[in-house]
């Protein structure tokens, strides 16, 4: 904004002009970091699953019931520059997350790893970090109204600034052998002496791709 202070003895106008609030805190606060977070698959061959409708293309490892989850997190400090924190620290997290009312969303499951104390940084710094034996007791799934995601955060905690944050999905699918018996399955409906509906399958329990 731009303003005219009214002339003293003669001097002319004096324009003043005053940067936005907002910009004197960006540079007061602004970030001196960026951070980054990769999963490790620990197997080259280890498979890979569409995260869903809403994000299209994007892909993510599949995890199953009591596997590791590891990785590598990177916080890049610009040169010069230091990072004052209170915290860095990983998580991974389970939530339902509800697509049309995001208020409504919940976090079901959460693991927390400190990467470092709070403290400063004056450089770049690289953490590798492990979760053993997960309880992935529930899969992920994506809908129309809502879908369940797990996912790993790394966060930088500042005191006078917003957190430094990074995400990145994972797939979870949980494989179960067939069930020996699999008996045929008898239903009836109606109405008494109306309507008598009888409805039989022949097996009770089926196959996503049946």
């Amino acid at each position: 904004a731009t303003f005219s202070l009214a002339p003293l003895g003669g001097l002319p106008p004096l324009r003043v002009r005053c940067a936005p609030a907002m910009s004197m805190l960006g540079g007061l606060f602004g970030s001196s970091c960026t951070v980054d977070i990769t999963l490790d698959p620990g197997d080259a061959n280890k498979k890979t699953a569409a995260l869903g409708r809403d994000r299209k293309g994007e892909k993510a490892y599949i995890y199953t019931d009591g596997e590791d989850v590891m990785g590598t997190a990177v916080v890049g400090v610009k040169p010069g520059k230091k990072l004052e924190h209170q915290g860095i620290k990983v998580e991974l997290i389970g939530q339902v997350d509800m697509i049309h009312d995001k208020s409504s969303s919940y976090d079901f499951f959460a693991i927390t790893k400190d990467l470092e104390p709070p403290g400063s940084l004056f450089e770049s710094k690289q953490y590798k970090w492990k979760f053993g034996a997960v309880d992935f007791a529930n899969e992920t799934y994506s809908g129309i109204n809502c879908r369940l995601r797990y996912f790993v955060r790394i966060s930088v905690i500042r005191n006078y600034a917003s957190n430094v944050v990074k995400e990145v999905d994972m797939a979870v699918q949980n494989l179960f052998p067939a069930p020996e018996l699999n008996n045929s399955l008898k239903m009836e409906v109606g109405i008494d002496e109306c309507l008598h509906l009888e409805f039989e399958y022949d097996k009770s329990k089926y196959h996503m791709k049946d």
